[in-house]
């Protein structure tokens, strides 16, 4: 399976520069479009499910082009959209049941089938006849992404998934999509949410004001900011002038005052330590730093 992005543009009617000629290379396992909101990551992923034309550029799956191969693209493609919505009316496994024949399995036995062993895999069966509408939000997400599956994609594409989930329920999601990463098929998991890439993704892509800033593995981003996190042991009265001065990632009560994790080149004046980045102290680091001086990397 290899996905290829080539000088993809959009822009809406209103003026707005969506995405900026973004080029990205995808091919089989997890795979992480990281960006705050209003990056172009829900564009991107529009188009990627032939649910929105670009202004211009291509994308080709397989070596075939997205747009002029719809029926191609779609017969592949499981989706989970942000704003994933059902029937309230139904039972869960009959909505499952629903989104099976839409995709297209006739054999009434077969659907029952594979409605059972998706709602066991995700967690579901034991409610599976609850009406979908009365499942907490981070089973609704889990039914999102059995729906997903439903016709076995190759193409797997969740937006924002962990959005309002609970610290439990993001990890498990995270779990399941990272079991889904070790079969032979392509998932793309856009995100806002630092965490979600770090642990399962082997590969990422940054994207800011519509622009690719960043694409390669999250060990090379985090290697960009060795040497540039650093633990500050501040007092109460120079709390507000370091939380001021420096680009802070977290703050920590401690019993002589504060222990404020940073992200900067050098720390004087202070009492500090460096500390070992990860991908939330690179993602920092390379927003406030590396895209002010519009400095894009690709490898």
């Amino acid at each position: 399976m290899n996905i290829s992005i080539q000088n993809l543009s959009k822009r809406y009617p209103n003026g707005n520069q969506a995405l900026n000629n973004v080029n990205l290379e995808i091919k089989e396992g997890m795979f992480g479009l990281l960006g705050p909101n209003g990056a172009g990551k829900s564009s991107l992923i529009r188009i990627l499910v032939t649910l929105m034309k670009q202004s211009s550029g291509q994308i080709y799956v397989n070596g075939k082009e997205a747009s002029q191969n719809r029926a191609y693209v779609r017969s592949m493609l499981g989706y989970l959209p942000q704003d994933f919505s059902f029937f309230s009316n139904l039972k869960t496994y009959e909505f499952l049941d629903y989104a099976a024949r839409l995709a297209g399995m006739t054999s009434r036995k077969k659907r029952k089938a594979a409605v059972d062993q998706l709602l066991e895999d995700v967690g579901l069966f034991d409610v599976r006849s609850r009406k979908a509408s009365k499942l907490s939000g981070g089973m609704k997400r889990r039914l999102g992404i059995a729906q997903a599956l439903i016709n076995e994609p190759q193409i797997i594409i969740v937006d924002e998934p962990t959005t309002g989930l609970d610290p439990e329920e993001r990890i498990r999601f995270r779990n399941l999509l990272a079991r889904l990463g070790n079969k032979d098929v392509s998932i793309i998991l856009s995100t806002h949410i630092v965490a979600d890439i770090s642990s399962i993704c082997e590969h990422m892509a940054l994207l800011n004001k519509g622009e690719i800033a960043f694409s390669g593995p999250p060990t090379e981003l985090i290697s960009q900011a060795e040497g540039k996190v650093w633990n500050i042991y501040a007092t109460e009265q120079e709390y507000q002038k370091v939380t001021t001065q420096f680009d802070v990632v977290a703050t920590v009560m401690i019993k002589e005052g504060w222990k404020i994790t940073v992200v900067a080149d050098e720390v004087v004046g202070y009492e500090a330590e460096r500390v070992k980045p990860n991908l939330e102290h690179a993602y920092v680091y390379f927003v406030e730093h590396t895209l002010k001086n519009k400095i894009l990397f690709t490898s």
